[in-house]
């Protein structure tokens, strides 16, 4: 199962202090807007989502379709599929994509331990 780049999504409470901290620790903005409270970090492979105000709390976040620098992959598996695979498996969405659909979608599911698990396709 191909589940594309990965990153984590943090919910912070202070986006610049949040930025500056991990700034500190090597990271850089790598895409996103602070005017609109959110950036994505990257420190070599590693990409970390600062979100102030739009996550309850923090998500791992799979991109089907992208590698780690938001470059498409060819080929890929797309989120309808990666859906099908694991319901069949019993795993339970909280969110589905619409398998009707083609092209950008997402779904999310919740882990044993009640992380949210975000699969977001962007191409």
């Amino acid at each position: 199962m191909q589940l594309g780049g990965f990153s984590v999504g943090l919910a912070v409470q202070d986006l610049a202090a949040s930025m500056d901290f991990y700034r500190k620790l090597g990271f850089t903005q790598y895409a996103g807007d602070p005017d609109q409270n959110w950036v994505i970090m990257k420190n070599g492979d590693t990409n970390i989502g600062l979100f102030k105000g739009m996550l309850e709390k923090n998500v791992l976040i799979f991109n089907p379709g992208w590698d780690q620098d938001a470059k498409p992959t060819e080929p890929f598996t797309d989120v309808r599929e990666l859906q099908k695979e694991l319901q069949a498996q019993g795993v339970p969405f909280a969110a589905e994509a619409d398998a009707k659909t083609t092209g950008p979608a997402s779904a999310i599911l919740i882990d044993p331990d009640g992380n949210p698990v975000y699969l977001d396709q962007h191409v």
